[in-house]
């Protein structure tokens, strides 16, 4: 079967809208709800963040909600219980994103291995060095069925972004700035000037614009260099203040994707 990320990508090459969510936050019980909401909603892939408590690449807002969701109970062995029979009703990808310490604490075969069992597609650990996936973990990724996302910043050099292609299949995520998540707002001139450095590069996997997209105007601006943008610190937002998950979900996808 091929991976959801690499069918999607084929068959939806631009526009694509990825929503970051951290799993367990607003309530603990709320994954589910979320994730449903979400590819109702048209979302095209979602990353669920694993909670940490030390999120160091994240500002505040997601920071937060890392908290909350430690604070309401949220564990990497109850997410898994959480999103055991999803594949029953999403089909849309699903990755898991977070820190490398929780995984070695679970243990990184049976992490793989309960990513496999309920249907995850792929992985964003932006704190595991490329080296030691290359040496110590592609393999079992690989084994699992998992495409691991690497991230690229603006100081990422030219040759560092070609090794970087040369090890994904999917995509890579392009940060947007070297900022943590949620601190800009907006697109500037000097980001564009990347976007475009990388698009000259002729990578083999197409690129996701994540950090400082947050409404239609950024979408349409990031999407303009790259497959796709993500959204993060922006939908937690919504899910913080939410009265109606479902409605206000909805609403925040029709408002970015103009349906």
């Amino acid at each position: 079967m091929t991976n959801r990320i690499i069918h999607l990508l084929q068959v939806s090459p631009k526009n694509l809208l990825s929503i970051y969510f951290t799993a367990g936050f607003p309530q603990l019980g709320d994954t589910r709800a979320v994730l449903k909401a979400l590819q109702e909603s048209g979302a095209d892939l979602v990353e669920i963040g694993i909670p940490f408590s030390d999120p160091i690449a994240d500002g505040e807002t997601i920071q937060q909600s890392n908290q909350q969701a430690l604070d309401n109970g949220m564990t990497l062995k109850l997410l898994f219980e959480q999103l055991a029979s999803m594949r029953q009703e999403i089909a849309m990808p699903v990755l898991l994103m977070g820190y490398i310490n929780p995984v070695l604490q679970f243990g990184v075969e049976a992490f793989c291995q309960n990513c496999q069992e309920v249907g995850v597609d792929g992985l964003i650990l932006p704190d595991m060095p490329l080296e030691v996936y290359e040496e110590e973990y592609k393999e079992l990724f690989e084994q699992y069925g998992l495409l691991n996302i690497f991230l690229i910043t603006p100081q990422t050099s030219n040759d560092r972004i070609h090794q970087i292609d040369y090890l994904s299949d999917g995509f890579i995520y392009m940060v947007s700035s070297a900022s943590v998540t949620g601190a800009k707002s907006g697109i500037s001139d000097d980001q564009e000037v990347y976007f475009k450095r990388v698009k000259s590069l002729g990578l083999k996997n197409p690129q996701l614009i994540g950090f400082g997209i947050s409404n239609r105007e950024t979408f349409l601006r990031a999407t303009k260099h790259a497959s796709g943008a993500i959204i993060g610190s922006a939908f937690v937002k919504i899910l913080r203040q939410t009265s109606n998950l479902e409605k206000d979900i909805h609403t925040f996808i029709a408002d970015i994707k103009n349906r």
